[in-house]
């Protein structure tokens, strides 16, 4: 069994450490111990939001400040942190980075953005990410994406293939096409017979407002958790072998001919 927590949070522009502070209170609030195995699950860019276009002043030197922050809070509550991503400096310039923090405050794991974003022109300000990451907890093979990279399905049918029974997906996905997200995250979840676990982000900026409705989906499609369009967060306990039985009984991955997947 596997305990998700969604922290479905706003965001202020460039406030490091008000956006960290959000996220403690947060974990204050909703989280109470548990021996079941809890992964926390952040929004996109949780720590500045969106302000790419000033990364030089605002990019976090290798995710140092935040891995620190979520190591302390991981060590303290006894939770993973996989997902939630930050703005990152890297060699190779700024990056959307998600994290993975274990219960030991150790950051084990990142993965940056796979899919840049032409409507918020993030190929102009971000370097795109070259790599899935695949991990562990409690056993459990896991998958990150982020936001865009939900339109995808080829890169979560990557993790899925891969072995992956839950994908963590951090989002700043905008209200306006906000059944977008709905309908393509039970799609996700439905093609690749996994579950879907999503955190989105809340409120506005003065380009755009954001929508919410973070969720967790089982491998069949069903919704055991969707949230509105506020501040809130919930703790859902999954049991990751239901991916392993609805591929048993669905077969979609045996049946593949991956050599005509091709023009």
């Amino acid at each position: 069994m596997l305990r998700i927590g969604t922290a479905q949070i706003d965001i202020k522009l460039g406030e490091r450490r008000a956006n960290f502070q959000a996220v403690a209170e947060w974990m204050e609030r909703y989280h109470s111990p548990s021996d079941t195995e809890t992964v926390v699950l952040l929004p996109e860019l949780f720590d500045v939001g969106y302000v790419i276009d000033k990364a030089e002043r605002y990019a976090d030197e290798e995710a140092a400040q935040a891995a620190d922050f979520l190591g302390g809070l991981a060590r303290k509550d006894g939770v993973w942190f996989a997902g939630g991503s930050v703005l990152a400096m890297t060699a190779e310039g700024a990056v959307n980075r998600a994290l993975v923090v274990n219960p030991r405050g150790e950051y084990v794991a990142h993965y940056d953005k796979a899919h840049l974003v032409p409507m918020m022109d993030e190929e102009k300000y971000l370097h795109a990410g070259s790599a899935a990451c695949l991990f562990e907890i409690g056993g459990v093979p896991l998958c990150l994406a982020i936001c865009y990279d939900l339109r995808f399905c080829e890169w979560l049918r990557m993790g899925a293939l891969a072995g992956a029974r839950l994908c963590l997906i951090s989002a700043e996905w905008p209200a306006a096409r906000i059944e977008h997200w709905r309908t393509l995250l039970r799609a996700r979840a439905i093609e690749n017979m996994m579950f879907v676990a999503a955190c989105n982000r809340v409120g506005d900026t003065p380009s755009e407002s954001f929508g919410g409705h973070s969720a967790v989906i089982d491998p069949w499609g069903e919704t055991l958790y969707e949230g509105g369009g506020g501040e809130e967060g919930a703790f859902v306990v999954i049991d990751p072998k239901e991916a392993e039985r609805a591929r048993s009984f669905i077969r979609a991955f045996d049946m593949r001919r991956p050599e005509l997947y091709r023009l």
